[in-house]
C-alpha cells in the first residue's frame, strides 16, 4: 500500500505528465521531440498503472474490511 500522501503526490505528476504529453501532441509534426513523447508517454502509462492498482488494492482492502 501507498500512503495517501504519496499516492496524491504521484497523481499531480502524473496530471503534469499528461498536460505537457497533451501539449507536445498539439504542436505541428516537424516539432514534436519523439524521444521526449516517448518518454512523457511511458511515464505517464506507469503513473497510471500504479495510480489505478493502488485504486484497485484500496477498493478490494476496504471491501474485505465490511
Amino acid at each position: 500500500f501507498m500512503s495517501n500522501d504519496a499516492l496524491i503526490i504521484l497523481a499531480i505528476v502524473s496530471t503534469m505528465i499528461w498536460i505537457t504529453v497533451s501539449k507536445e501532441a498539439t504542436k505541428p509534426t516537424k516539432e514534436v521531440n519523439k524521444r521526449k513523447m516517448i518518454t512523457l508517454l511511458s511515464a505517464g502509462t506507469l503513473s497510471a498503472i500504479l495510480l489505478t492498482v493502488s485504486l484497485f488494492q484500496h477498493l478490494l482492502f476496504s471491501f474485505y474490511l465490511t
